[in-house]
């Protein structure tokens, strides 16, 4: 049985990193930066893996290490996002 005091706050931290992805899109929408996009997607895989590690864990009935590997997985894989987005070039409306 999942605590709720525990639940509460993996759904606040998803919560939290989609409103970021929203904002984060809504201005690549409004200024076409791709850095800005790259920032959406990061947050959406920090948000999902801010959860999937208990969620893994409880419905496929994986080994606690499996969960937790992929949980990692997910959220390099944002981490990566947003780095790519604050080294990458601009382009889009900002090019030209």
């Amino acid at each position: 049985m999942i605590q709720p005091s525990f639940l509460v706050v993996k759904l606040v931290a998803l919560v939290l990193s989609l409103v970021v992805a929203g904002l984060a899109y809504h201005g690549y929408r409004r200024s076409g930066s791709q850095p800005m996009l790259f920032v959406a997607g990061g947050f959406v895989c920090i948000g999902v893996g801010a959860i999937c590690e208990g969620l893994i864990y409880l419905v496929f009935d994986t080994t606690l290490f499996s969960a937790a590997l992929v949980q990692a997985i997910v959220v390099s894989v944002g981490m990566l996002l947003v780095l790519a987005s604050l080294t990458l070039g601009e382009t889009g409306a900002e090019r030209g």
